[in-house]
Parts: structure tokens; sequence; C-alpha cells
């Protein structure tokens, strides 16, 4: 195909901008690349007097999404708006009912809405590309999709929220606790409007969901994801973490068991050698484990406007050039609904609490642990303080069903004087 390839784009924030000046500057470079034009004709956004530092002249606008989807003069519906329901989502039915293919950087919308979205875009000839709603600049999506296609995946892994990352990784550089650092993402604009997408694991989950859908060819399922936020990691367990060789990561992690699909996103610790474990500041980083391959990392900016406009790009020259894949990777009528697997593989367990300053403390503890089945690899007892001792233990390998037993039984003693923190580590 020759002829030019016509874009409506709907949001003109910081990624809708961060397209239109890609497009402006590198039109020839585009072109070049997959053999066509690439031209936007409309676009649509709440406020067309804002001054986005770019020039909009010469391009049709819309005040309705719905609209821009129908347009005859659109041949890709560019949906940069984000949400799950309402508007986004109404428009992208209609750009597929319509015969327009799509190019989304919407990671709810797909984690939520994307199994009847796939089954509509691959019955009506249509594709979805989404390469911008996971991980920013990371081409990850292409990776599963096409790179890693003659693997079968075994376990896909990463730090998915750069938000969370920067928190966590400078509580330990500058000393200063979750609060602090919460509040000051929120004055550099690093905070959903809705903070606790970021911080509550949601934000990153919603990429979990459709990682593991294309890793293992199963329905995206959201609510089947164990989702922990970062709120209750404190400087004592970034600190004594450290001190036992690891990092705190809120890490996503989704692999097959014998009871069925494991999918979480939860603070976990990291050998602090590990790739995930030396990653700093607002950086993701993705794992790919496969049968052919082994592992891959890839690591990159997780959002903003170049990152993110540059993965939109990427999706809109693969259509370009012709290239049609499924949705998630392979037919969705072919997906397979999976079974969750809520209580997860073995795995070893760092434990904070404190003890009262009585005799035979430690002992009962150890006690309570092993006769629910959790071996204690390492244990340290730190200084008493005003009667309390605090006590950091890493255990051997425990499904998390046994220890849950032991906590709650340690929450019924009178030597516990703190609730116990629990942190999976991962295995790298």
């Amino acid at each position: 195909m020759t002829q030019t390839l016509r874009l409506g784009i709907a949001g003109l924030g910081t990624v809708g901008v961060g397209v239109v000046k890609i497009i402006r500057r590198q039109a020839a470079m585009l072109e070049a690349r997959t053999g066509r034009k690439i031209e936007i004709t409309a676009v649509c956004a709440r406020d067309a007097e804002k001054d986005r530092g770019v020039s909009l002249a010469g391009y049709a606008w819309e005040t309705d999404a719905v609209a821009l989807a129908k347009r005859d003069d659109v041949d890709v519906f560019v949906e940069l708006m984000g949400g799950s329901e309402g508007t986004a989502k109404d428009a992208t039915e209609a750009a597929l009912a319509a015969g327009k293919d799509v190019v989304t950087a919407n990671k709810a919308l797909l984690a939520i809405h994307g199994q009847a979205l796939a089954e509509q875009a691959e019955a009506a000839g249509q594709v979805i590309r989404y390469e911008a709603a996971v991980a920013g600049g990371i081409p990850v999506i292409k990776s599963l999709t096409e790179g890693l296609a003659g693997n079968e995946i075994t376990r896909v892994m990463g730090v998915m929220n750069g938000t969370c990352n920067y928190i966590l990784t400078n509580m330990e550089a500058k000393g200063q606790g979750y609060n602090a650092l919460f509040d000051e993402c929120a004055e550099l604009g690093y905070l959903e409007a809705d903070p606790n997408l970021d911080v509550g694991g949601i934000d990153a989950a919603h990429k979990l969901a459709i990682l593991s859908s294309i890793a293992f060819g199963t329905k995206p399922n959201f609510d089947g994801i164990d989702i922990e936020g970062i709120q209750r990691i404190t400087l004592e367990d970034i600190h004594q973490a450290a001190d036992m060789g690891y990092r705190i990561k809120l890490l996503g992690v989704a692999q097959r068991s014998a009871r069925g699909l494991e999918q979480r996103m939860q603070p976990c610790l990291v050998p602090v050698n590990s790739p995930l474990g030396q990653l700093e500041g607002g950086t993701n980083m993705v794992v790919l484990e496969g049968d052919a391959v082994e592992q891959v990392v890839l690591r990159g900016p997780g959002a903003g406007e170049g990152p993110t406009a540059s993965a939109v790009l990427g999706d809109i020259c693969d259509i370009a050039r012709g290239l049609r894949i499924p949705t998630f990777g392979q037919p969705a009528t072919m997906l397979e609904a999976a079974q969750p697997a809520r209580t997860g593989l073995p795995a070893p367990y760092y434990l904070r609490t404190a003890l009262l300053d009585k005799p035979g403390a430690l002992a009962k503890v150890a006690a309570i642990l092993g006769d629910a089945g959790v071996s204690i690899d390492r244990m340290r007892q730190y200084g008493h303080t005003n009667g309390t001792a605090p006590v950091l233990i890493v255990t051997h390998k425990t499904t998390r069903a046994a220890l849950d037993i032991a906590l709650a039984t340690l929450g019924d003693t009178d030597v516990v004087a703190l609730d116990p923190v629990a942190l999976r580590i991962e295995e790298v």
C-alpha cells in the first residue's frame, strides 16, 4: 500500500502532543521506513484553545471522540484519553465498528475490556496496537508477540510503575520515609489524578494483566491479580532488607503453577546485585523467561512524552507497513479463561516484627513458625528500645498459606509488640 495513512488523535495531553511533534518533525523518515506518508487529519480534546506548545493548524477539530472515530478521513484511531469506561471505550468500539484500526496507550481499557475489544477487532478484520500501554518506551509487547513467538513463556516479571520505584529507591538514597517521598512525587507531577492507581499497585497490575494474557494465551483477567501497594513499606524495611542483601521493589509476577495462573503485583525483595535490584529512580524493567531463550531483560523509561509517544509511533508504523497481528498474539477466540492461583508457588519470605523484652520470646516465635512448617534460614535481633527488640527473619521456601497460619498464631501471643510485615523474596 502506498496511499497516505491518515490518523485521528483523541487526547492531546503529554503523549498526544508528543505524537504530533514526532510526526511533524520526522515525516520524511517515517515515510522512508514504512513506504507510506503518515499524516494527522483530525484531533480531539476538551479545550481547543489551550496552548500545547505545538501548532495544530491544518487539522480538523472534533469535540466528540466518537465522532472523530467515525470520520471518513481517518484510517487509524489513536486513543490517548485514558480510562477504562466512558468516552475512551465508546470511541474505541465506534472506531472498530467503522472499520478503523486502533492504536492506544490505555492499559486500563485493555486490562478490563481487552477480550471483548479483541474479539470485535478480529471479527471485523481490524487490529488494536498498544505498545505504549505497558512500560512506556520499552518494546515489551513486540518482544512477546514477535521476537519471542517461538518460546513457551515460563515467567513474566518486572517493575512497571516508575513512581513506586522512585519512592522506594529514594527512601534508601535520601533516608526519607514514604510520606515525604509521596509528597515529593505529588509536587513533581509524578502521581496519577487518583494516587492510589500508582502507590496502590493498580496501574502496574493493569499492565501485568496485559502481559500475562500474551505470555500464557489467556483472557486478560485483572480481577485475578493479587494486588498490594507500597504504602506499608517503612524505612526500617528498606534498611533491614539492605542489611540482608536485598532491595524492595513493587514487583509484578505472572507464572503458571499446578494450581493455575499466578498473577501478583506486590512489594517483594530481590537480590541487590540482580538487574531488578540495581534499577534506580523512575525507570521500568521487564524480565521475560522462555524455554528456548531463557531470560531477556528489557530496561527503559516507563513514562513521559518522548518514550510513550515513541511507542505509539512504533505501532502506527507497523500498521503502515501492513503488519496484522491478533491483539494478544493469537486469535481472541482461542484465549483460555485461566484458573487464578491465589496461593502461589513456594518462596522464601522476609519477616519483620518487634518482640517484647520477655524471656523465651524469640524461642516462642521460632516454635510457632516451625509448627506451621516454616523453616528459618536467617534471623537477626537488633538492640532493645523501650522494652521491645526489632527482629528480622528470612525463611526458607514456604507457601503463603503456611506463613499466614504462623502469622495468625503470632498475633495471638503475648510476646509480639508489632504486627509482622511479610514480604516475598523473588528469585531473579
